[in-house]
């Protein structure tokens, strides 16, 4: 397989041009079969990729680990509290000395203020691939994989009704970037999409004008409501997931009164009523369980949780097999 976007780092989908993303959902089409058929897929064989966390992480670190291991390369796992990023050590130094030792680095780096600016800083002195795993503003993997599977149900994603709707939940206080990524990409395709949260979860202003900007210009629809049954009403699709007050308050402070206020926030089986008959139930996972949704709701007929985040999969191996290569 020729790695169409060599060296290109993986960032933000705002960097990636349509039929560029188009090529990325049809490789990742293509590895899902491959798996699937126990065809050996082994484009990256003897090549070697960084996973940098400083978070938790199940899906992401996993898909990458397996990802990269069914493409024939290898994947070194760094905990940062074992380096010496512990002790000040710089991006440019971390991203030099790593982009000499193999092909690809991928960070999963959430700190406000903090994440995103990490990985690109990473990106001027790399030599291989920057590929983000999750930061403060954009989670581009999980953004892939949503994207494939909602066309795997609607082929032509052209005016379907899609919302991204905020919900209740109390486990960690969650980044906007997987709300932001979705809000950015969906209008791309057509979609037309509703924006729903409690005032006080505001998203990005830039953001909210470039998803306005991104819908006048494929077709497609923005909208944002505080109303949580008006988001339900004759949805396609519904991805009702928490976030955090980062736009407004700063504090890493999980629960407190604005959050507590907002309770009634949650995917209930009388809400997933209000949408279309057929509509699909979305979410990044992990789920905030009895707060965020009902277990009849994630575990029922329309949830597409599992399939999601097995495309998580899917998606990764496609972006490594594009960006990583022969340097």
């Amino acid at each position: 397989m020729k790695p169409l976007f060599k060296g290109k780092h993986f960032i933000t989908l705002r960097d990636w041009k349509k039929e560029e993303i188009d090529k990325l959902l049809e490789v990742s089409f293509d590895l899902k079969a491959k798996f699937y058929n126990n065809e050996e897929t082994d484009y990256l064989k003897n090549k070697t990729a960084f996973l940098m966390f400083f978070e938790q992480s199940t899906r992401t670190r996993n898909s990458m680990e397996a990802g990269i291991a069914q493409l024939g390369g290898h994947a070194n796992f760094l905990d940062p509290s074992t380096m010496q990023i512990s002790h000040g050590e710089s991006a440019k130094d971390t991203a030099v000395i790593l982009s000499s030792y193999g092909h690809g680095i991928a960070t999963r780096i959430c700190f406000w203020g903090i994440g995103n600016q990490y990985l690109n800083d990473m990106a001027k002195y790399s030599t291989v691939p920057i590929m983000n795993l999750q930061c403060d503003l954009y989670h581009p993997m999980q953004g892939l994989a949503d994207l494939m599977t909602i066309k795997e149900f609607h082929k032509d994603t052209k005016n379907i009704k899609v919302s991204i709707i905020w919900a209740y939940a109390k486990s960690h206080k969650k980044p906007i970037s997987v709300p932001l990524t979705q809000i950015l990409l969906f209008p791309r395709y057509g979609m037309d999409v509703t924006l729903a949260y409690p005032e006080g979860y505001d998203l990005p202003v830039w953001a909210i004008e470039q998803a306005r900007q991104n819908a006048l210009d494929n077709g497609g629809s923005f909208k944002i409501t505080h109303n949580m049954e008006e988001a339900f009403k004759g949805a396609d699709i519904v991805i009702p997931k928490n976030w955090g007050s980062w736009v407004n308050n700063q504090s890493t402070e999980v629960v407190d009164d604005l959050l507590e206020s907002y309770k009634s926030w949650k995917c209930t089986e009388e809400m997933m009523a209000l949408a279309n008959p057929n509509v699909h139930y979305m979410h990044a996972l992990p789920a905030d369980r009895g707060n965020e949704v009902e277990d009849s709701v994630i575990d029922g007929p329309h949830s597409i949780v599992y399939q999601e985040a097995e495309n998580r999969l899917h998606t990764a191996k496609a972006v490594m097999a594009m960006t990583m290569g022969n340097k």
